[in-house]
């Protein structure tokens, strides 16, 4: 199963995927990274798996339709069939999801619907809400409210600092894409 990843920062969830001998084994390819960072770690991180990189910058087009369609068109040649975000902090709009309908995962730190969108950790913690979560979802027009494959409980403890927190999140986050993606690619190799 041919994959473009999109990340923005970091890059975590993108190196436990790509470090995955699993995901590999079981017929992952991750074709490009898609960044819109020029600066960011992920690239770092995308060189050390020698994954090919496009950096595109919203900034260098009019508006994020024509953005969209540059992507799509750095897409096509690779035949990718999922588009898998992982960190990516862009709204993808009806251009990018038109071309893949329901082949766009999101991994989204937080037990939708509750704390969409920027800063899901920061909030939930601010809330002192004591379970908090990790959603991963199909992503349709709206801003995380697609159709939800799966979400787990990250109980916020006694003694947590919103670093502590967030650490445990996103270890549940790499545990849990990796294992979607697993899901994924086994549901895909039966259909064949």
């Amino acid at each position: 199963m041919k994959v473009a990843i999109f990340a923005s920062g970091n890059g975590s969830n993108f190196e436990a995927i790509a470090k995955s001998t699993e995901l590999r084994n079981a017929g992952l390819e991750i074709e490009v990274l898609i960044c819109d960072q020029p600066q960011a770690h992920v690239i770092k991180r995308a060189e050390k798996y020698h994954i090919p990189v496009e950096v595109v910058k919203l900034s260098d087009y009019d508006n994020r339709g024509l953005y969209e369609q540059a992507i799509i068109e750095k897409l096509k040649p690779l035949q990718i069939e999922y588009i898998l975000l992982a960190g990516y902090m862009r709204v993808v709009t009806p251009v990018l999801l038109g071309e893949y309908p329901n082949h766009i995962i999101n991994i989204h730190p937080s037990l939708l619907p509750k704390f969409s969108g920027l800063e899901a950790i920061e909030r939930a913690f601010a809330s002192g809400d004591k379970v908090t979560g990790v959603t991963i979802h199909y992503i349709d027009e709206g801003v995380d409210t697609g159709p939800i494959i799966k979400q787990c409980q990250v109980v916020r403890l006694q003694n947590d600092t919103e670093e502590t927190l967030e650490h445990r999140i996103h270890q549940t986050e790499h545990q849990m894409y990796r294992q979607v993606i697993l899901d994924l690619l086994n549901k895909n190799n039966g259909d064949k």
